[in-house]
């Protein structure tokens, strides 16, 4: 479900700078156009969660992604290196760093508007960006939390 014509998008307006920790990140990776990909490497990660943690703490789910040259990656962060991952998977100590964070409220369908907004929002307010993955961070659990209420951080890699 997407936002209705005239709906404003529960979005921050001002980024908040922060450092984003060394991350151990398993993933499934898809290139080309977000909207083809996106959601395919989803539904064929979800497959993997149950043997991932049986090996593994997951500790979070995100993406990363590079809008050029369209590497889409949907992953899960883990407390440790992984031990034992199922065959399909890829892997990377994920180094983090400087960060401005955005934060979205509201459905997943919201997320292609809402990231198109933010970038609008970072070449407006003149966020110098490094050319590092963007995130999107998944603060809450879409199985138990109303879709309203979905929580989540878009971050820019900053200088």
């Amino acid at each position: 479900m997407s936002t209705a014509k005239g709906a404003s998008l529960k979005l921050t307006p001002q980024p908040e700078i922060l450092t984003w920790p060394e991350t151990h990140y398993v993933f499934l990776e898809k290139i080309g156009p977000f909207q083809n990909t996106a959601a395919q490497a989803w539904q064929e990660l979800q497959q993997f969660v149950p043997g991932i943690s049986e090996h593994n703490k997951i500790t979070g789910f995100m993406s990363l992604y590079k809008v050029p040259p369209k590497i889409y990656r949907a992953g899960v962060s883990l407390a440790a290196a992984p031990q034992n991952l199922p065959e399909g998977l890829q892997y990377f100590k994920f180094d983090g760093g400087k960060y401005s964070r955005f934060v979205v409220t509201g459905p997943y369908s919201n997320l292609p508007e809402a990231s198109g907004r933010v970038f609008q929002m970072v070449t407006e307010q003149k966020i110098q960006v490094r050319d590092d993955f963007n995130i999107e961070n998944y603060v809450n659990d879409p199985k138990t939390t109303p879709e309203d209420q979905l929580i989540t951080e878009i971050l820019v890699p900053t200088v």
